[in-house]
C-alpha cells in the first residue's frame, strides 16, 4: 500500500536547514515511507502511537494519521529527538 507523507512545519524547517547530503538522506527516507519502507520502530511509553525511522544519526517521528495518510510532525538528531519531541509535542497534547 502506497501512504501520503505529509511532513509538518517543525519537520520541514529542520529538513531546509541541513546541510545537502543529510538533506537528500531524509527526503529519501521519506519517499521510502511511502510503502512503509525503511528501519522502522514503534515509540514506547508516553511516545505510544509514534514510530521512528533511523535515518543516520537523524530520527523521523511519524504516526498513521489515517488508512492513506502519514504524518510526520518530527526531524532531529537522534541524541535530541525523543526528549524534544516529547517535550514539546506530547505534553502540548495533552494539555
Amino acid at each position: 500500500m502506497n501512504f501520503h507523507v505529509a511532513v509538518g512545519e517543525p519537520a520541514s524547517s529542520f529538513i531546509r536547514h541541513l546541510s545537502p547530503e543529510p538533506r537528500r538522506a531524509i527526503k529519501k527516507a521519506l519517499k521510502a515511507l511511502c510503502t512503509e519502507s525503511g528501519d522502522i520502530r514503534s515509540l514506547e511509553q508516553e511516545l505510544a502511537g509514534y514510530y521512528r525511522v533511523r535515518v543516520g544519526k537523524y530520527r523521523i517521528i511519524f504516526r498513521y494519521r489515517n488508512e492513506a495518510t502519514i504524518e510526520v510532525p518530527f526531524v532531529e538528531e537522534r541524541s535530541l529527538v525523543y526528549e524534544v519531541f516529547a517535550e514539546q509535542f506530547i505534553k502540548r497534547l495533552k494539555s
